[in-house]
């Protein structure tokens, strides 16, 4: 292998650029040229390709965005465009990809590796963190930091005003962004599609949980929840509790943005150089990770099909962190019901 490319594809997420440096640095190290792919699959069907040295990766590190850019191809999608795509790579006499990006960014490179063979290792690049066989993703410690410094400001006015604020974070099918952030900024709840929680339990925790004793209230919601949106869920629950003060925010694409933190500039920087290491070790369809600390690399096939679950203690933690354990409204009146009895007959027994 004497010459590989570079791409980014998909959402843009905070250390990318950290990765894409590391991947010419360390295939430099290594004594590879290597070449950046411009808008990711749309690129190499319009063979967009530039060399790149080391001075086109300087003072980039602790930017955001992409400096290869991104774009989500359809024309990648058709047997015509990944022929198209493979022919520019052979012009420009490419041995091996490493792609940066999500689930589809991977579907497009076990499909393109299975039609036409070139090796490719991928770096899990996305916010959402929903990727199986790595810990954490590039940009997803960075989202979080920007969600809770969202949160600590509208706990300011929510305090103020004495209002409940649903905010809505990113995560169509996964609520990683939502149930840290919620740990992290202190939020009396985190709604996500793992949770499976439906409206009417919602409106039962603000009458009968956690929240019930607390002027002002934090409700993390992740947008892909089953439940609905912020605002939906907000609508909702202002329609069954008319006196509550209700506001929603969305945060939407602000957490994308800015200058990714140490954690994910150093994840970047491991998951660059692994992937460039693993090319060399003839590696090919998998993903580079770290679980546990650890180096891994999983299998393209794994990655996309299978779902990596939220630690169930992060939940718990949530509700138990509140100080107040939540009770179905069965258990509620029932509680209420003994305690009334129990102050009856102390107040019978001292008379």
């Amino acid at each position: 292998m004497k010459r590989i490319a570079v791409f980014t594809s998909g959402g843009d997420a905070p250390g990318m650029n950290a990765c894409i440096r590391a991947v010419v640095r360390a295939g430099h190290y290594y004594g590879l040229e290597v070449f950046g792919v411009i808008r990711g699959y749309d690129g190499m069907i319009n063979g967009d390709l530039m060399e790149m040295d080391d001075r086109s990766v300087s003072n980039i590190i602790q930017k955001g965005g992409t400096i290869l850019k991104s774009a989500r191809s359809e024309a990648f999608r058709t047997p015509e465009g990944r022929k198209k795509a493979f022919q520019n790579l052979k012009k420009f006499g490419i041995d091996g990809l490493v792609a940066i990006g999500g689930n589809g960014t991977f579907t497009g490179a076990q499909l393109f590796h299975s039609e036409f063979g070139i090796p490719c290792v991928g770096c899990p690049g996305t916010i959402d963190n929903d990727l199986y066989g790595t810990d954490f993703t590039i940009g997803y410690d960075t989202a979080v930091n920007t969600c809770l410094a969202a949160i600590d400001r509208i706990r300011d006015t929510a305090d103020a005003h004495e209002r409940a604020f649903f905010i809505e974070v990113m995560g169509r099918d996964t609520g990683y962004i939502a149930v840290r952030s919620a740990i992290g900024g202190g939020a009396e709840m985190a709604i996500m599609p793992e949770k499976k929680m439906n409206v009417k339990d919602i409106i039962e925790k603000f009458k009968y949980g956690t929240s019930s004793s607390k002027s002002s209230h934090i409700v993390v919601v992740a947008e892909g929840d089953t439940s609905g949106r912020a605002g939906e869920i907000a609508s909702a629950v202002k329609k069954a509790i008319p006196d509550l003060d209700i506001k929603v925010t969305i945060l939407g694409h602000v957490q994308r943005g800015g200058a990714p933190t140490a954690a994910d500039r150093v994840l970047a920087s491991r998951l660059g150089l692994g992937a460039v290491e693993g090319l060399l070790k003839s590696k090919t369809n998998v993903m580079v990770g770290v679980i546990n600390r650890t180096l891994t690399y999983t299998d393209f096939k794994e990655t996309i099909t299978k779902k990596k679950p939220i630690n169930n203690e992060l939940s718990r933690m949530i509700e138990i962190l509140n100080g107040r354990k939540y009770q179905q409204p069965s258990e509620a009146k029932a509680s209420a019901k003994a305690e009334k009895s129990t102050k009856a007959k102390k107040k019978a027994k001292s008379k």
